[in-house]
């Protein structure tokens, strides 16, 4: 399916029509579940939240918040990762909170190394590094989620934000220092 007939569902979709949902969700479900089993991959053992639990979420959120425009298939595909992002950190807050104060739990998040965190780093600190990063940089922010947690390749994700590679490349390279040193020096 070419990506205006995919912007086409999304629109529809939007306005719901039941069958561009279900041909939507036909069309790129798969590609969901594999990103969601990605995340869950690296949860804590005893993880309450199932793959298609958690691509639902992120569905949900998507298609129930704002107007959100989609530009292509990769877009939409960055999109529901940083949902699916935003329904794990809200799963840990809702698990912390009813474990009580000081009760913090960890949650694993594999290919960190790719960032510079460790394997085992939590993923509410990685998510206050973020927010803090957004400050400094809202691109930075939008390349880690579409290339550690939305899975895209560097031309995907330069061409979903509308830039170069080399842009990307830098923004990336400079995200996962600013990471790295948030995380593991706590500057």
């Amino acid at each position: 399916m070419g990506d205006s007939s995919l912007v086409a569902l999304v629109a529809q979709a939007r306005n719901g029509s039941a069958e561009a949902s279900a041909a939507l969700i036909n069309t790129v479900y798969p590609e969901l579940r594999r990103l969601a089993h990605h995340y869950l991959g690296g949860e804590r053992q005893a993880h309450t939240l199932q793959t298609s639990d958690l691509v639902h979420e992120a569905w949900l959120r998507l298609f129930s918040s704002a107007d959100v425009s989609v530009n292509d298939r990769s877009h939409l595909i960055a999109l529901m990762a940083t949902q699916m992002r935003r329904a794990l950190v809200d799963y840990a807050r809702h698990r912390n909170a009813s474990k009580g104060p000081g009760s913090g739990i960890r949650v694993s998040l594999t290919g960190a190394h790719e960032i510079g965190i460790k394997p085992d780093e939590d993923v509410l600190a990685l998510d206050q590094a973020l927010g803090e990063l957004e400050t400094v940089d809202p691109r930075a922010v939008k390349v880690v989620e579409m290339r550690f947690f939305g899975g895209l390749e560097e031309t995907e994700a330069a061409q979903a934000l509308g830039v170069s590679v080399a842009t990307l490349k830098r923004d990336w390279t400079f995200a996962r220092a600013w990471l790295y040193d948030k995380l593991n020096t706590g500057a």
